[in-house]
This record gives C-alpha cells, structure tokens and sequence, in this order.
C-alpha cells in the first residue's frame, strides 16, 4: 500500500490539527489516514483504504470519511 497526499477542493493538504467546518460547525482534523507506515494510521488505510476523522462535538462527536467518499 503507498501513501496519499489528502487535499482539500482549494488544493491545500488537510493537516492534523486543522480547524474545519463540518455541516455547519466548529470542528478539528483529529487523524489523517494517509501514510500506511503511521502506526496511527495504519488500521484506517487498511480497513477503508485511508481518509480523514473530524472530531465535531456539535453533531456527531467523531466522523470517519473515506477517500472513496469524494473528500472534505
């Protein structure tokens, strides 16, 4: 399995830590499954095939998108 380079539609890369907005809320870019020699990340890569984990407290505490899912 090879590394994914996770952008944004503006062409930045989603970094952990970023401040988004998630259906409307406050919300912060707590794993970004991309590299599968991140231990952090790993189980993600396999299982989904990478993508990102927003932490929302607001709707729905934690969210799991998937690269198949068309991105952030």
């Amino acid at each position: 399995m090879h590394s994914l380079i996770l952008k944004y539609r503006s062409g930045e890369e989603i970094r952990k830590g970023d401040h988004v907005l998630f259906h409307r809320n406050p919300a912060k870019v707590e794993l970004v499954a991309c590299d599968p020699n991140d231990p952090e990340a790993a189980w993600h890569m396999k299982e989904y095939g990478g993508g990102v984990l927003v932490s929302d407290p607001m709707v729905s505490r934690r969210t799991f998108g998937t690269t198949s899912e068309g991105g952030p």
